[in-house]
């Protein structure tokens, strides 16, 4: 299908406001997922920065998902045929941290709806904005970026091969991490999540019917990972904002290196690869 605006006309969804309780068992579970020490877990303890992602998920009905594993309706999925969903980006302005006890209220809302074509098609673009408040106070001003296409049941998605691993190369700025994605992490992150998505768990269909070589990596595991870097390395620097873009796939069974600076510019892909994501931290001066 190469027009996919017209399944748009009129859809225009209310905002959804979510309230909940920042409880302190996420945050320790993601830090064993990345064999890290907990960041904190007593009342009043600040979450890092996109923590937040473990908290106030939508738990839908088993009977509510779609054939790819995500729900097949909700309030900013737009009404294409066989939706195919890709996770693209986002950005996160910091007022205040989050912290362990919190009582906080989402208001989520459509902000943009983009068809476009391009190599691979038709796809659209939609920017959801997500506000966290606290005692009424805004503390959190999240964006998040979604690429959508249309792919009839029982077609394959044709996608190159995977490029070989080279050897991990010398930090250029001084800050690395790394992890080892292999299945065991994928379910773990999707248990924290609550994601369904079938590409991260579900070998055969996510080469049989999405066409990727392997189980993928979360987008939002990337961008986590990113914000390892000052969080490890400039832990008494305050993060204020953070945009992030997802550049190409990242898959299980390979190592996934990320590196950054003082200047805050930062990236991580398989060596010897392009860059799977690329981001942009700012500091509270």
């Amino acid at each position: 299908m190469d027009d996919l605006s017209s399944h748009l006309t009129g859809w225009a969804p209310a905002p959804v406001e979510t309230a909940g309780r920042i409880d302190a068992c996420p945050t320790e579970a993601f830090a064993g997922l990345l064999d890290q020490p907990s960041p904190g877990t007593g009342e009043g303890d600040p979450l890092p920065p996109m923590w937040h992602w473990f908290h106030l998920l939508a738990h839908p009905a088993q009977a509510d998902l779609g054939e790819d594993g995500h729900p097949a309706h909700g309030a900013f999925l737009p009404p294409l045929p066989d939706r195919r969903r890709m996770f693209a980006g986002g950005r996160l302005q910091v007022r205040e941290p989050l912290r362990i006890g919190d009582e906080v209220t989402r208001r989520s809302s459509l902000v943009s709806v983009t068809p476009k074509t391009g190599r691979s098609g038709a796809m659209v673009f939609v920017t959801e904005q997500h506000e966290y408040r606290r005692a009424g106070v805004v503390a959190l001003i999240e964006e998040q970026d979604y690429a959508y296409r249309s792919q009839p049941a029982g077609s394959v998605r044709g996608l190159a091969p995977e490029a070989p691993v080279a050897a991990e190369p010398e930090p250029t700025g001084g800050w690395r991490a790394r992890i080892d994605p292999d299945p065991r992490m994928l379910f773990r992150f999707s248990a924290l999540t609550y994601n369904t998505h079938r590409i991260h768990y579900d070998q055969p269909y996510v080469t049989g019917v999405e066409g990727y070589p392997g189980l993928v990596v979360h987008g939002p595991l990337l961008a986590l990972l990113l914000l390892e870097l000052p969080r490890r390395f400039a832990p008494e620097r305050q993060v204020a904002g953070f945009s992030y873009r997802l550049r190409s796939p990242a898959f299980a069974g390979v190592p996934i290196v990320a590196d950054g600076d003082v200047r805050g510019e930062l990236a991580a892909g398989v060596p010897g690869q392009p860059a799977s994501v690329t981001g942009t931290v700012g500091f509270l001066e």
